[in-house]
Formats: structure tokens, C-alpha cells, sequence
């Protein structure tokens, strides 16, 4: 098989189809994913599924610690004789004496439209700032936060009610079409350089538990963009009756009246006006108990039309 000898980095689910996409048309001669953890309850050590990927297939497999201040590892990338490096959301900063390293350095698979949504969740503040449009962008990796220059890139339209895991899915198989185009062009020496209009880019940070919380004062539109970009976590909530209430189901609805003011409690759901139009809850789960729908919770809390939720 001829291709690129790759070294591939990077940890969750959403990287999976790019390191899949990547062996079936390159040699993936190293694979790199964060170390296993505890997760779950029971607090079972459980490895990145890129990690489960490679032990599958029999791929090289280095989860180590830190790349900073590791010699061991630098001298591991070096003796894989790799043309390119590929990162996919892997979780850790890269240092600048690793980006040496490949003949053809280090290529990023950045879920936006870049200079647009630096940083770690581009996904979910796309969503949160109603976007109608975002894509993939593969870029050089340099010393500062997704600060390189643009190599290549695909468009994709959001559709309206797209929630984050839909976009998820829908944006991970278009970084592993979009890498292979990548890889094409620069093998054929037409990959284009592009630096980034720092003036335009905007910030996509971490997201926070206080994402999540539902100001009633926004307009209807605002809240349910927020409700489908925090989905996956912290997703969207709010403090009612000394405890608080997590959205499991949310759609648009009619009506008005003042912000957080119940307008009709019925088995569809329970409709709440917000600063300009409404919302439906559909679903909630109270504190330390299940989801319900939101109509029985309602009756189980005492909330009725007029009521005004805090």
C-alpha cells in the first residue's frame, strides 16, 4: 500500500472514524490517545476509544502521561521514521519540540470554520451562538491555540434543531473525508497555506456547569441553541424550589408573557415564556431522581399556569 507513514494523535469517540479513514489509505505506524482513567460509578479504568481502536487492530499504542519534558517519547516519534503527524481532539497541549519532528509536520482536525471557535469545543459554542454553518478545518499545528495556518476545508449547514451529539456524528465522518482530501492535495504539492485573520477569530472554551443555566430573560431562540449545544453536558437547568431541575427534552412553542411565567402545563409539555417567544419542556430530571416528563413533574411540584419559574 503506498500513503504516508502517520503517526496519529488523538482520544475520544469523535476521532475514531479519522484514525479508521486514515489506515484503510495511509500506514498508521503510531497511535497516541490519552492514558486510561476511572470512569463510571464503580470507577473501572477504562482506555480512550482511539485506544480501544488500536488495541483492536494491532496499531502501536503510546498513552503517555505528558509529552512535556519527555525525551522518551520525542525519541518514540522519531524513530517511527513518520512523514505527517495528525491530531483529532486529543486532549493535550503538544510541545514546539515535537512539532519539528515529521517531515511534514502536524496537521490539526478542527471541528470549525476557522479563525472562527478556537479552542476545545467548537462543536457546542456553534450551536450555543446559533450558527447556520460550520465545518472542518485542517490546519498546521503551531505553538499557540489553533493559531495555525489553514491547509484545507469542507462547509457543512446545521439544521435547525440539530442537538450536539447529532453534530458530533454528522462533523466526525467529514474530518475523515476532509483529512484524506488533505493528504491528497499535499502529496500533489497543491495544499494551500492560509494564514488566519486573527481579528476574526472567536474563542470556544471548556465548557462550564454554568453554561447550562437557563436565563429566562434571553429570547426563546437563545435558550434552545443553548439547550442544544450543552446537551452532551452540563446540559441546560435551572434552580427551582431550593434544588435544581436539568432539561432532558426541549422544542419551541407560542405564546409570550413574562420571563419564566408557566403559560400551559399539558401532557405535550410544559410552555414557558421567555423575553420573545417560548419554549416547551418535554422532559426534565429533578435532582437525584430519573427523567419524567415535564407535565408530571409540574403536577408533582405544584406548578401551574402563572407560576414564575426562578
Amino acid at each position: 500500500m503506498s500513503g504516508y507513514r502517520i503517526a496519529f494523535f488523538g482520544s475520544p469517540a469523535f476521532a475514531v472514524p479519522v484514525v479508521k479513514a486514515l489506515a484503510r489509505a495511509h500506514h498508521v505506524v503510531l497511535v497516541v490517545t490519552q492514558p486510561d482513567k476511572p470512569s463510571g460509578r464503580g470507577l473501572a479504568t477504562s482506555s480512550p476509544p482511539v485506544a480501544e481502536w488500536a488495541k483492536s487492530s494491532g496499531a502501536p499504542l503510546e498513552q503517555p502521561a505528558s509529552l512535556q519534558s519527555n525525551p522518551g517519547f520525542e525519541a518514540r516519534l522519531a524513530a517511527a521514521d513518520i512523514d505527517v503527524a495528525v491530531t483529532a481532539a486529543y486532549g493535550k497541549i503538544l510541545p514546539e519540540t515535537l512539532l519539528a519532528v515529521p517531515a511534514h509536520g502536524f496537521l490539526n482536525v478542527h471541528a470549525s470554520l476557522l479563525p472562527k471557535y478556537r479552542g476545545a469545543a467548537p462543536i457546542q459554542w456553534a450551536l450555543i451562538c446559533g450558527e447556520r454553518e460550520t465545518g472542518i478545518t485542517i490546519m498546521t499545528v503551531e505553538a499557540g491555540l489553533d493559531t495555525g495556518p489553514i491547509r484545507h476545508v469542507r462547509r457543512l449547514a446545521i439544521h435547525p434543531e440539530e442537538t450536539a451529539p447529532m453534530l458530533f456524528e454528522r462533523l466526525s465522518h467529514l474530518s475523515a473525508e476532509t483529512l484524506l482530501e488533505a493528504l491528497n492535495l499535499l502529496a500533489a504539492g497543491r495544499l494551500r497555506v492560509e494564514r488566519q485573520n486573527d481579528i476574526e477569530a472567536t474563542r470556544a472554551p471548556l465548557l462550564t456547569r454554568e453554561d447550562g443555566r437557563i436565563d429566562w430573560s434571553l429570547p426563546a431562540r437563545a435558550i434552545y441553541d443553548r439547550y442544544r449545544g450543552v446537551l452532551i453536558w452540563p446540559g441546560s437547568w435551572w434552580a427551582f424550589a431550593g434544588s435544581t431541575v436539568k432539561v432532558e427534552g426541549m422544542g419551541l412553542a407560542a405564546g409570550g408573557g413574562a420571563p419564566g411565567e408557566v403559560l400551559t402545563v399539558a401532557p405535550s409539555g410544559v410552555a414557558i415564556a421567555t423575553s420573545d417567544g417560548a419554549i416547551i419542556l418535554k422532559q426534565v430530571k429533578p435532582a437525584g431522581r430519573t427523567t419524567i416528563p415535564a407535565y408530571a413533574w409540574a403536577h408533582g411540584y405544584g406548578v401551574t399556569e402563572g407560576t414564575i419559574l426562578g
